[in-house]
């Protein structure tokens, strides 16, 4: 990049701007690294490292350090205010998501390796965010799905019985009911789901069956290649490993089993636990139906428990669709609007439904 010769006093505040941003980037790595040990710590205490040069460039080109700073964007506030409370995998999503809008690409006093580095820092961060997904996918997959099903499914049963005109005393028993049936069956369903995945994983790893008799084969005239040709190896890399391999099992000490080494990825941490998975589907299906519920629970009834159930839902839609958005790495907001939407369309149908079958709610 080609910097103009004569920076003005808008270039000089901007840079200002990019000053405290990097210090205040640098301080959520350096928080996240002090609640996370081993690789991910040195990781996270890089990256830090790495927005340390970066405010090092814009204070020389500032002169040394401004007597009057900006503040942080908000988008970094909030950053550093949940590192320091949460250090969580919300913060690496968010993180990651600040890392796609570097304002590098266009600036002219910014070097090309700045902007490279944060092209770089957004795909390290994805790596790390993605380590704790991995780690929540299973029960977090059953939770989210769980409260967003039993939302919608709930309010769209109590808004379907409500417009029919029933007392309020049936809409409430039908709330409970499918609540309970909602549950019940979204628990069994996700262990039944989650055990058949592990079973099937289970299933596709390498075995030991035939570990005992690799010391037997013939170096030059075996079927080992074979097993390495079925996980993917080209022919004449699979034949050269099975002789390797085959050559150390005869070298090894016979009077101790030679296993033939593991090269299975183990995806059950991906999958979950299955008990872990129907519990955390069941209570979170619990939860999210309770809400539709609640007006007729604390004895509203007619379009006054009808609206506040709408405003109740809404505002759990919104929160479960944000969540979704920043663990997928995706945009809160729209996410957020989405599901709205389709829980307030499904609910639209059945009150519909409802009136057609019904009188109006009173």
């Amino acid at each position: 990049m080609s910097a103009p010769t004569a920076p003005t006093a808008r270039d000089r505040r901007r840079w200002a701007q990019y000053l405290v941003n990097e210090r205040a980037e640098a301080r959520v790595y350096r928080e996240l690294a002090g609640r996370r040990d081993g690789e991910e710590r040195e990781i996270l205490l890089a990256l830090a490292d790495a927005e340390g040069r970066h405010e090092a460039h814009w204070l020389e080109l500032l002169g040394g350090e401004p007597s009057r700073l900006p503040r942080p964007d908000a988008g970094t506030v909030l950053l550093g205010s949940m590192a320091k409370r949460f250090g969580s995998i919300f913060v690496l999503a968010l993180a990651q998501n600040a890392e796609a809008r570097s304002p590098y690409d266009d600036e002219p006093f910014a070097t090309s390796a700045m902007a490279a580095d944060e092209k770089i820092h957004h795909e390290v961060v994805r790596g790390l965010a993605a380590r704790g997904r991995r780690r929540l996918s299973g029960t977090f997959r059953a939770a989210v799905f769980g409260a967003n099903d039993g939302l919608v499914s709930n309010l769209a049963l109590v808004m379907g019985v409500g417009a029919t005109g029933v007392a309020p005393q049936f809409v409430l028993f039908s709330g409970i009911a499918g609540l309970l049936a909602g549950a019940l069956s979204m628990g069994a369903g996700e262990f039944v789901s989650v055990r058949s995945q592990r079973e099937l994983l289970e299933s596709t790893q390498p075995g030991n069956y035939a570990d005992h008799v690799l010391p037997d084969l013939d170096l030059d005239a075996n079927e080992l290649a074979l097993v390495y040709r079925t996980r993917g190896m080209p022919a004449a890399d699979a034949l050269e490993r099975a002789r390797r391999v085959v050559a150390t099992a005869q070298a090894a000490d016979r009077s101790e089993p030679y296993r033939l080494p593991d090269e299975a990825v183990d995806d059950h941490e991906v999958v979950g636990a299955a008990w872990g998975a129907a519990l955390s589907s069941f209570l979170f299906f619990a939860s999210g139906a309770i809400i539709p519920v609640l007006p007729w629970i604390f004895g509203l009834s007619g379009m006054t428990a009808v609206i506040i159930a709408l405003v109740l839902v809404g505002i759990a839609l919104l929160g479960t669709g944000a969540a979704v958005g920043l663990l997928s790495g995706g945009p809160p907001l729209r996410r957020a609007l989405r599901q709205l939407g389709i829980g307030y369309a499904a609910a639209l149908i059945t009150y519909a439904l409802g009136l057609a079958f019904g009188v109006s709610v009173a």
